[in-house]
């Protein structure tokens, strides 16, 4: 690191004490100084990586760039291709939320560009939360991490609704139907107001959920594993779908490829377009993913960034792909339905019937994928902050045998269950779209902070066209999330002040930077 420290600045003085605990040591003291503003020393955090969770276990260094590239694509082509992509183009955008995913690509891509800059320097568990801690502070790290909660673990019950619906359906086609009062949540989304549905939980999307967490908590090898070979059908599967589909575009279908606005704004016109790219931006949520699996990642000052571009470019040429098809071979106003693109191929007839199946099983099996990186994601953030003491210790405790944070992936198992049982699918994909808009803003507006406060810090990535590329991130962010609606930001800023609450009355007081170092 050179003579200065990354998480202050100045070189390291003999206390006599070992390295590690001449880091706790000064943490410690610039913790009590500098109150939420505390930095944390990226050798502490890299040492920590290394020591695991203080009872001889740790993360293992396993992954490659083939399964970092793996859990980005798994991660992202799943709800947002085969459940939203319909309903937004219904409801907002028409033909046009093809360009809708142009969009929300684009400002993701500004902001993994930033990404990959803290990546190459901070490459532990944790992702932006962790570089957030190194580089702005205690308290601007937990709204980050506060924020991934609200990213990882609703997504992840999304993921779960979109599966469970996908699973009915194909249980339909056979014959076999669930009873009608345990395929959905008690809740609903009428008017943009919750009422009561009638139903009492969706049991399908709690099942898939419990299942994946246990996957989760066997082995992160084996997680990956099981998520190469989905992935690889996934994406084989699709790519087959848009070139088998492609004959069958009507162009009358696309005209006009912006609808006029209906006098509401989002409902389509240019602001539907953007409404739509601020929902459909949670998408590219597995992108953050990559980086929370840094402390697991072979060489990740050089993978993560290469598996974030890679990753990017694989998705957006899919979804833009699925997206012109799809409103291609049908009318976009009959696609507000729970499986869009089995719809659209149903409106062909008999002609497409290999497709309508191949879509409904990718799906079936694709959305397993989705849940398991993203509730690793989550997993792996409830791991760096339990290690910080930001949460309780428990959840930074590595399973001797399996090697994982066994504890937080049955918190995170069973919590995601609830949301995906009780919840409805609009309420949690507005708030998980705002929630990552907003981490990734803060992390895009990091790398400004970074060059100024660390310039001479060394970088395996250097974010390019500096300081336009960070500003023009966090200005996109902002567009999207202004896009989105009055009740979305309502919820948004009680789920913050909850956050606040908390680190107040727990994260503040037990955070390691001002508990006492044991000699």
């Amino acid at each position: 690191m050179g003579q200065a420290e990354i998480g202050g600045l100045e070189p390291k003085a003999s206390t006599g004490l070992p390295p590690r605990q001449q880091d706790a040591e000064r943490g410690r003291q610039g913790g009590k100084a500098a109150g939420v503003f505390a930095l944390k020393p990226v050798s502490s955090m890299l040492e920590d990586s290394d020591l695991g969770d203080g009872h001889g276990s740790h993360l293992q260094r396993t992954l490659g760039l083939r399964n970092l590239v793996g859990f980005g694509v798994g991660s992202a082509v799943g709800v947002s291709l085969f459940v939203q992509t319909g309903p937004e183009a219904a409801l907002h955008a028409g033909p046009a939320v093809a360009l809708s995913f142009v969009l929300a690509s684009f400002a993701c891509l500004l902001a993994a560009l930033c990404y990959a800059e803290f990546a190459s320097l901070v490459p532990v568990a944790g992702s932006a939360y962790s570089y957030a801690y190194a580089t702005m502070g205690e308290g601007v790290a937990w709204l980050i991490g506060w924020c991934l909660l609200l990213e990882y673990l609703m997504s992840g019950s999304l993921v779960a609704i979109g599966w469970s619906g996908y699973a009915t359906q194909t249980l339909h086609a056979f014959g076999v139907d669930l009873p009608d009062a345990i395929t959905g949540a008690p809740l609903a989304m009428v008017g943009g107001h919750v009422v009561r549905s009638g139903k009492w939980f969706d049991l399908p999307a709690v099942l898939i959920t419990l299942s994946t967490a246990y996957l989760i908590m066997r082995g992160t090898r084996l997680s990956a594993r099981v998520n190469d070979f989905v992935v690889s059908l996934k994406v084989v599967a699709i790519l087959a779908v848009i070139v088998g589909a492609a004959p069958f575009i009507h162009f009358h279908n696309w005209q006009p490829f912006v609808p006029p606005n209906t006098g509401v704004s989002g409902s389509f016109g240019v602001s539907g377009v953007m409404r739509a790219a601020g929902i459909l931006f949670f998408a590219y949520v597995g992108f953050d993913s990559i980086s929370t699996l840094g402390q697991e990642t072979r060489n990740p000052q050089r993978t993560i960034p290469l598996a974030l571009m890679i990753s990017l470019a694989v998705c957006v040429l899919l979804y833009v792909g699925v997206a012109l098809v799809m409103t291609g071979i049908a009318d976009y106003r009959t696609l507000n339905v729970a499986d869009p693109i089995a719809e659209a191929m149903r409106q062909q007839g008999h002609s497409l019937d290999w497709a309508r199946w191949c879509v409904s099983v990718v799906a079936i099996f694709g959305l397993v994928s989705v849940l398991l990186v993203t509730l690793l994601g989550q997993v792996r953030i409830f791991y760096a902050m339990g290690r910080d003491g930001l949460l309780p210790p428990a959840f930074a405790r590595i399973h001797p045998r399996y090697c994982t944070p066994y504890v937080g992936s049955i918190v995170t198992g069973v919590g995601a269950a609830l949301f995906a049982g009780l919840f409805p699918l609009d309420l949690l994909g507005d708030l998980v779209s705002i929630g990552t808009l907003l981490a990734f803003a803060v992390v895009s507006a990091g790398v400004l902070v970074l060059r100024r406060t660390m310039p001479d810090a060394p970088r395996a990535f250097r974010t390019p066209f500096m300081p336009f590329t960070p500003i023009a991130a966090v200005l996109a962010c902002l567009a999207l999330m202004y896009s989105l609606s009055g009740d979305t930001w309502v919820r948004l800023v009680f789920w913050l002040l909850l956050g606040g609450l908390i680190y107040g009355l727990y994260g503040y007081r037990h955070s390691k930077l001002r508990a006492p170092v044991e000699e």
